[in-house]
Order: C-alpha cells, then sequence, then structure tokens
C-alpha cells in the first residue's frame, strides 16, 4: 500500500478514473452490440436510429480518451459499410 501522501491521493485518482473508463467503455460497447443486433435483425428505423447513437456514443469515447481516433473511425466505417451492403442487396 502507498505510504506517501502523493502516492496515496494517485491511488484515489486512479480508482476514480478507471471507474469512469470502464462506465464509457461499457456504454460503448453495448451500443456497437445494440447496433449490431439491429443489422441482424434487418429493421432499416431501428438500424438508422441505434447507428447515429452508436457514432456519437464512440465519438464521446474518443473525446474522454477511452478510444483512439482512428479505432473509432475504423468502427464507424464497418458498420456503415456493412449497413449499405444491407440496404443495397433489399433494394
Amino acid at each position: 500500500m502507498a505510504n506517501h501522501v502523493s502516492s496515496l491521493k494517485r491511488a484515489r485518482q486512479t480508482v476514480t478514473k478507471t471507474a469512469a473508463n470502464r462506465a464509457n467503455r461499457t456504454k460503448f460497447r453495448s451500443s456497437l452490440r445494440i447496433l449490431r443486433e439491429a443489422i441482424a435483425g434487418g429493421d432499416k428505423k431501428a438500424i438508422a436510429a441505434t447507428y447515429s447513437e452508436t457514432v456519437s456514443v464512440l465519438d464521446k469515447g474518443v473525446q474522454k480518451g477511452v478510444l483512439h481516433k482512428n479505432t473509432a473511425s475504423r468502427y464507424k466505417a464497418r458498420l456503415n459499410a456493412r449497413i449499405k451492403a444491407l440496404v443495397t442487396a433489399k433494394a
């Protein structure tokens, strides 16, 4: 266990930041899962609403430092490609 005042403070800060990072990571993973389920279901209205929400959550994850911007961009591109393929295949 930490003995110095500064190391005790850092330990407290680490606990707080870990909890915030975990909450943000859980939020974007849940959002991705919901979107993937909507894509599998094929409901276009649900996909459209869920996609915009998921993109927003991914961008917020980048702002908060949970995700790298290129990682979020890759997620968005791949999800958009799946949605586009689904829409064009049915049309």
